[in-house]
């Protein structure tokens, strides 16, 4: 079976919260290799925002609920071609366990206005 998270986002609102909260915002949401990665271009940032998000749609959790996942449980690294692929740790590995989620496959893209990821995943057993 198929599991699927999408999520868009305006690339605005991570811009309004990196002018309003700095380096506060960004320690919190992003991992220092997602931070490295995007120096602080904002749609890239979008882009790996909307993909956790898309995440925790595939989980079933949200983003810093009680029964939830942090920012930093997932990550989104890339490899040495820059294909994005998804890292999980923490609360969202033991949940993916859970649930079954296993081969995370994730699509980014972007335009100067929106950032949009999607993720797919195959799900064996668990709920």
């Amino acid at each position: 079976m198929l599991a699927v998270g999408v999520d868009l986002i305006e690339v605005e609102r991570i811009q309004a919260s990196m002018t309003r909260y700095g380096d506060r915002f960004l320690a919190r949401v992003f991992t220092n290799a997602e931070r490295a990665y995007c120096q602080e271009r904002s749609h890239q940032l979008a882009a790996r925002f909307a993909a956790k998000e898309a995440v925790s749609k595939l989980l079933g959790v949200g983003i810093q609920h009680a029964d939830g996942v942090s920012w930093q449980d997932i990550e989104v690294i890339s490899d040495a071609r820059g294909k994005p692929m998804v890292q999980l740790h923490g609360q969202a590995a033991r949940r993916a366990q859970a649930i079954g989620v296993h081969d995370l496959a994730l699509s980014l893209s972007h335009t100067r206005d929106h950032a949009i990821a999607m993720v797919v995943a195959e799900q064996t057993g668990g709920h």
